[in-house]
């Protein structure tokens, strides 16, 4: 437990310490170096283009990764993390059984937040908070604009370094020989140490991407069977209900608002209920 306490709060200061590089790199390395000559830029260049794709990107995984942090896990025992009443209520849920008349399927309680979340799906060590009812469209939205992010980031260091390096990139195993063709050549002096940092990132932004984006895939899938982890997890059967039911469960009608600028989950049958 004191393990899991410790990466609940070492997790999100690694995420928002990459993201703060990634955002370094973006707009004083890879961003000014697309520019062959600042003074003849036209408006619509490619690498305005680029930084303004970007920006757009950051803002909205950014947006989402404080919402899903701001929409707190329910605490329907009352008690939060003291002890009490309230808390004995919340420990009663723990196995998903006891669940009172308001509650949603799949109430849970979690140990690490101390509260109890409707439709609980897991905890997420990187943002230190439960997934549930409340943030999982803006979670959802998180992991596929930082997927995304990453992306872009990835094909701007690879055009960086193959500019700065001298490198070709036609040949597919190019990209996967770089790194110890680069770590030779690090310790052998030629290759300076900012060059290297690239090149380490360029992994770590692909190794990002590609766990967002399969994240985000396997959430969707949960989402149009209508089950969450925790069910999955507890053997819990799905609900004979519509996929489109279960999508506007989650995103609500105002869905494509929602996939544009980081908002919160409006229009959503949870939210109705919660204002009934």
């Amino acid at each position: 437990m004191l393990v899991l306490r410790f990466l609940n709060v070492v997790a999100p200061a690694y995420f928002l310490g990459i993201s703060a590089v990634t955002f370094l790199l973006q707009i004083f390395l890879f961003i000014p170096s697309m520019f062959k000559d600042p003074t003849a830029t036209p408006l619509f260049s490619s690498a305005l283009l680029h930084g303004a794709l970007f920006l757009f990107l950051s803002a909205n995984a950014l947006g989402n990764y404080i919402l899903v942090i701001q929409n707190s896990p329910e605490d329907l025992a009352g008690g939060g993390s003291n002890p009490g009443p309230g808390g004995e209520a919340g420990a009663n849920w723990m196995d998903g059984g006891r669940t009172p008349g308001a509650a949603l399927p799949g109430t849970h309680f979690c140990r690490l937040c101390a509260r109890v979340t409707q439709r609980h799906d897991h905890h997420c060590f990187f943002t230190g908070n439960c997934i549930g009812s409340r943030n999982m469209r803006n979670f959802i939205m998180f992991c596929l604009y930082t997927s995304l992010a990453c992306l872009d980031s990835l094909v701007a260091g690879v055009a960086y370094v193959s500019a700065a390096l001298s490198t070709s990139f036609a040949n597919p195993l190019a990209f996967l020989t770089l790194l110890p063709h680069s770590i030779s050549q690090f310790f052998s002096g030629a290759l300076l140490s900012s060059e290297m940092f690239v090149i380490l990132m360029l992994y770590l932004w692909l190794g990002i991407g590609l766990a967002c984006a399969g994240f985000c895939c396997h959430q969707m899938l949960l989402i149009l069977r209508g089950q969450t982890r925790y069910q999955v997890r507890k053997g819990t059967a799905a609900r004979p209900r519509p996929w489109r039911k279960n999508l506007q469960e989650v995103f609500g009608k105002r869905w494509l608002l929602g996939l544009l600028i980081p908002v919160l989950n409006v229009g959503s049958d949870y939210h109705r209920q919660k204002e009934k």
